[in-house]
C-alpha cells in the first residue's frame, strides 16, 4: 500500500482560549483541491441534470445531488471493528500487544487526525476517494501490469462470429454507442438492486482518458470527444478515425479499416514492436523515457496519437477464449488478457479492447479511474448491443454496405534512437518476469448455483466467503487476513471499501467442518451464524461504517501531520494473503439468460496481491453456474492455484451438503401438486 510523502500538516493546538487552528500550506492546497475536484464535477453533472427537465425518464447524472456524502466513522467503532477482525488470527500475546498499540493512538492521537478527516468531509464530497485514487493507484512506481490492471472476458459459450475484423467492428461501434449516450448522460442512472440510487462519477471517465507516467506520481488525463482509435497489430500502431461526415462509421465500415490493418504486411520501425512494454514495467523508467525520448517531433505525434484516443485495440494474432475440449483453456484466456505479450497492450489507456483470430473479445481496464462494476456495466451493454442488434451476416460479416472509399489507415512514425530502445527491453524483461510468474487457474462450478444456495436461506456471497475461508484452511492450515471488495457507491462519488471475512465465526465453522467428531447440525448452526456475521459486515461496508477506508485517510492524515502512529503503520503493513472479489453479472438484465442460457459472460480477474497469497475473483452466473479466477505465483512454494481450485470446489460441496436434508425435503415438496381430493400426484 502506497505511502503518503508529504511530512508537513494539519495542527491543532489548544490554548486556554481555544483551539487554535494552524494549517500548513501543503494541507491547506491539499483539502482545498478535493473540493474543487468535487464541485467540478458538480459542474459536469448539472450539464446533464438541466437536460432532466426536458423529459420524462431519469438520466445518468438525475440523482447525484440526492446522494449523501461518505460519512466519517467513530474512531471508537473503527477500532472496535478492527480489534474483532484481527482476534482470530492473532494469539492472546499478539492480541494483547495490538490492543495496547490501538489503545495508546485512541487515547493520544486518534483525535487529532479525526478532525482534520471531519474537516475534510464538510469541504470534499468523499473524504476518502481521491487520496485512495492518489496514494493507492497513482503514487505505486511498480508496474500496474497484473498488479493493478484487472481483465473481463467474452461471452463463455457463445462467439457469435469467427471473423476476426467483423466482431471488432461490431464491438467498436457498440461502444462508440455506449460512449454517445454517456457523454449525452442518456444512460439509465445506476441503481442497487434496481431501486436505491448510485454514483456515476466513476463512469465520466471511461473513455478518452489515458494513466500518464510521472516520477512521483502519475495522473489521469480525461479528454473529449475524441475522434480516432489507435490500433496495434504485429508490433505496429495504426490510427483509425471514427467519424466520416459527421458520423460514426458503421459495422461495416469498421470491419473494412480492421480487415485492412489485418491485411497489411509491412514490418514494425525499430524500437516499435515492443514500445508498449514501456507502460508495463516500472513507472520510473517510463516517466524518465517519456520525458527524454517522447516530448518532441513525430514521437510525440504518435505519443499524443495513443494518449488521446479513445481507446486502444489490439488485435491480436494468437485465438483465445474457453473450449471445454482443451485443457487450460480459459487459464490461457485470462493470462492473455490479464498480460498478453507484455508488449501488445497499452496498460494505461483507460481499457485496452482486445480482438482474436477467432472472433473472441476481451478487455484489459486500467484500474485507477473506476472499480470493475463500472466496466463491466460497458461491457454487458457492448456485448447485448453486439449479438441481439447488430448482429452479423450468413457469412459472418457486419451488415451494411462495405464502403471502400474511406481514407485507409494510417500507421504512427516512430523515431526510437538505440538508448530508447534499451530502456524499452529493460522494461519488457522485468514485466515479462512478473507475467511468466503468474499461476493462474479458472475454474467453472457447475454443480449447483444461485438458485440451490438461495434454497438454502442464505445469502450466496456468504456462502462462497464461507466456502474460500475453508479451502484456504485446507490448502495453508492456517487462517490469514482476507480481503472481500464491497463498494460504497451509494455515497457521492464512493468507491469501494473492505470486509474483512476471516472473522471468529468463520474461524469456529472451519474448525468444526474440520473436526471428525462435530455433527453436521452444528457445523449447519455454525455456518448460520458466520453467515449472518458475514452479512452484516458486508452492510456495514456498504453503509459508510466499514474499518480500512478510515484506518487508511486516519494514516494519510497522520503522515501529513508528521505523525507517527505504530498502530496505523502496524495495521497497513498487514498483508492480504487472500484477496477476493466478485464481479457482477446482470447489471442491466439486457439479455433474459433463462430464454438465452448460453449468452453468459465469463466473467473477470485479476492478478494475485501477495507473494504468497492468492486472488480469487468469483462471477455467480444465472442460477446454476459460479465461475472461479484463480492466481497465485509460481515462485511461491506454499501456493498453487490448480490446488486451490480444488480446494473451493470440495469447500462448496461440502458446506452444500450440511443441507442436504433440507433441500431434499424441499425438492420433494416441489414434486407434489396439492388436489381438491386431497390426493398427490407427481
Amino acid at each position: 500500500m502506497a505511502e503518503a510523502h508529504q511530512a508537513v500538516g494539519f495542527q491543532f493546538t489548544v490554548r486556554p482560549d481555544g483551539v487554535d487552528f494552524k494549517l500548513s500550506q501543503e494541507v491547506i492546497k491539499n483539502i482545498y483541491l478535493s473540493g474543487v475536484t468535487a464541485w467540478k464535477k458538480k459542474a459536469i453533472q448539472f450539464k446533464c441534470l438541466v437536460k432532466m427537465f426536458s423529459g420524462r425518464r431519469p438520466l445518468l447524472y438525475s440523482f447525484q445531488a440526492s446522494l449523501p456524502r461518505l460519512p466519517v466513522p467513530s474512531v471508537d467503532d473503527t477500532i472496535h471493528r478492527y480489534l474483532d477482525s484481527v482476534r482470530p488470527l492473532l494469539d492472546n500475546e499478539q492480541y494483547n500487544k495490538m490492543e495496547l498499540l490501538a489503545s495508546d493512538f485512541k487515547e493520544n492521537k486518534a483525535a487529532q487526525l479525526q478532525r482534520c478527516l471531519i474537516l475534510k468531509s464538510w469541504w470534499a464530497t468523499n473524504y476518502v476517494s481521491d487520496w485512495w485514487e492518489e496514494y493507492i493507484y497513482l503514487r505505486g512506481r511498480s508496474p500496474i501490469m497484473v498488479n493493478s490492471n484487472f481483465y473481463i472476458m467474452d461471452l463463455l459459450y457463445v462467439t457469435p462470429t469467427h471473423r476476426q475484423a467483423a466482431r471488432a467492428g461490431n464491438v467498436v461501434h457498440a461502444m462508440l454507442q455506449y460512449r454517445r449516450k454517456l457523454e449525452r448522460g442518456e444512460l439509465a442512472p445506476l441503481r442497487a438492486l434496481g431501486t436505491v440510487p448510485m454514483c456515476s462519477t466513476q463512469m465520466e471517465r471511461m473513455f478518452n482518458t489515458t494513466r500518464i507516467p510521472g516520477i512521483e506520481t502519475d495522473f489521469v488525463q480525461h479528454l473529449t470527444d475524441r475522434k480516432h482509435l489507435v490500433v496495434f497489430h504485429k508490433g505496429r500502431f495504426f490510427q483509425v478515425w471514427l467519424y466520416t461526415g459527421g458520423r460514426h462509421l458503421l459495422p461495416s465500415e469498421l470491419e473494412t479499416q480492421f480487415q485492412r490493418i489485418l491485411n497489411d504486411t509491412s514490418e514494425p520501425q525499430p524500437g516499435e514492436l515492443k514500445l508498449a512494454a514501456l507502460t508495463a514495467g516500472y513507472r520510473v523508467p517510463w516517466a524518465q523515457a517519456r520525458i527524454k525520448y517522447f516530448s518532441q517531433g513525430i514521437n510525440k505525434v504518435s505519443l499524443d496519437a495513443i494518449e488521446s484516443a479513445a481507446f486502444f485495440l489490439t488485435l491480436d494474432d494468437e485465438p483465445q477464449g474457453y473450449d471445454p475440449a482443451k485443457t487450460n483453456s480459459l487459464d490461457s484466456y485470462a493470462k492473455s488478457l490479464l498480460h498478453g505479450k507484455c508488449y501488445d497492450r497499452w496498460f494505461d489507456k483507460s481499457f485496452t479492447l482486445i480482438s482474436y483470430p477467432n472472433g473472441k473479445m476481451g478487455v484489459n481496464v486500467e484500474h485507477s479511474w473506476a472499480d470493475a462494476p463500472i466496466a463491466g456495466h460497458m461491457w454487458e451493454c457492448v456485448l447485448a448491443t453486439d449479438c441481439f442488434h447488430l448482429g452479423y451476416t450468413e457469412e459472418g460479416h457486419c451488415k451494411g454496405d462495405v464502403n471502400k472509399n474511406l481514407p485507409h489507415p494510417t500507421r504512427l512514425q516512430w523515431q526510437i534512437p538505440n538508448e530508447c530502445q534499451n530502456v524499452i527491453e529493460t522494461s519488457y524483461l522485468s514485466a515479462k518476469q512478473i507475467a511468466d510468474d503468474v499461476d493462474f487457474h479458472g475454474y467453472l462450478f457447475a454443480e449447483f448455483g444461485k438458485g440451490l444456495i438461495k434454497k438454502c436461506r442464505t445469502s450466496p456471497d456468504a456462502f462462497i466467503q464461507l466456502a474460500l475461508q475453508l479451502a484456504q484452511f485446507r490448502d495453508q492450515r492456517v487462517f490469514c487476513l482476507t480481503y472481500e471488495s464491497s463498494m460504497t457507491r451509494m455515497f457521492r462519488d464512493g468507491r469501494t471499501e473492505t470486509v474483512r471475512s476471516c472473522t471468529s465465526e468463520a474461524v469456529a465453522f472451519v474448525r468444526a467442518m474440520e473436526d471428525a467428531g462435530a455433527t453436521n447440525t452444528q457445523r449447519l448452526a455454525l455456518f448460520r451464524k458466520a453467515a449472518e456475521k458475514h452479512q452484516n459486515m458486508y452492510r456495514l461496508a456498504m453503509t459508510g461504517s466499514g474499518i480500512d477506508r478510515h484506518l487508511f485517510c486516519l494514516y494519510i492524515v497522520s503522515k501529513y501531520l508528521g505523525v507517527d502512529s505504530p498502530f496505523l503503520t502496524k495495521v497497513l503493513s498487514e498483508p492480504w494473503k487472500l484477496s477476493t472479489s466478485q464481479t457482477p453479472q446482470q447489471q442491466l438484465n439486457l439479455v433474459d439468460i433463462n430464454k438465452f442460457p448460453k449468452y453468459v459472460g465469463g466473467g473477470g480477474g485479476f492478478g494475485p496481491v501477495a507473494d504468497d497469497g492468492y486472488g480469487v475473483s468469483y462471477i455467480i452466473v444465472g442460477e446454476n453456474l459460479i465461475t472461479f479466477h484463480i492466481s497465485s505465483k509460481f515462485s511461491s512454494p506454499d501456493t498453487d492455484s490448480y490446488r486451490f481450485g480444488q480446494h473451493i470446489r470440495k469447500a462448496m460441496l461440502d458446506i452444500q451438503a450440511l443441507f442436504k436434508p433440507e433441500n431434499d425435503k424441499t425438492a420433494q415438496n416441489a414434486k407434489y401438486v396439492h388436489l381438491e381430493n386431497g390426493k398427490k400426484h407427481i
